[in-house]
């Protein structure tokens, strides 16, 4: 396989994987493109590589520089806008981690709170079962959490550590 070849295969691959992770397609082979490249890249030589309209271009990128895994690049003399990835692998996969568990652990943890709350005088058998199986997914989350947490707050050497500990 020629060099051309395997980028393309990842950047196809990398968009069937972020659509199972709820990712857009075209915002995940933006992603790859970028990581691919070893040099800036345009707006208009991403909607070339990837065969994209300059709309799905353009939202793609600001997504990507909102979870803050591409940066803007200038270029002296040149006023086109380019972008770079980030390629630290641990750097980008953190702020990916944080910004889902804000977006979906975080709301699920409250609803969680919420519905404890509102069943725990709950007397009857079902309303204790209920209040039980909610008590026991909200102690799972939170652990979870507290997990996440951890490993999110630690630096590179840290995180290795951690993770093998948690294996071990």
């Amino acid at each position: 396989m020629k060099l051309d070849e395997a980028k393309q295969q990842f950047i196809d691959t990398w968009g069937a994987l972020g659509s199972e992770w709820g990712i857009n397609k075209s915002v995940a082979q933006v992603h790859a493109l970028l990581l691919a490249s070893t040099k800036p890249l345009s707006t208009d030589e991403i909607m070339e590589k990837l065969v994209i309209s300059r709309g799905n271009a353009n939202m793609s990128i600001r997504q990507l520089i909102e979870y803050g895994i591409v940066y803007k690049k200038h270029i002296a003399g040149d006023r086109k806008e380019y972008f770079v990835a980030e390629k630290d692998v641990l750097k980008w996969a953190m702020k990916i981690a944080v910004m889902r568990k804000k977006k979906e652990l975080d709301p699920v943890m409250e609803i969680l709170k919420d519905i404890s709350e509102a069943t725990e005088d709950d007397k009857t058998k079902d309303g204790q079962a209920f209040h039980q199986t909610v008590k026991d997914i909200q102690v799972l989350t939170e652990q979870l959490e507290t997990i996440a947490n951890k490993v999110f707050q630690s630096n590179r050497a840290d995180l290795l550590i951690k993770l093998f500990k948690l294996i071990v």
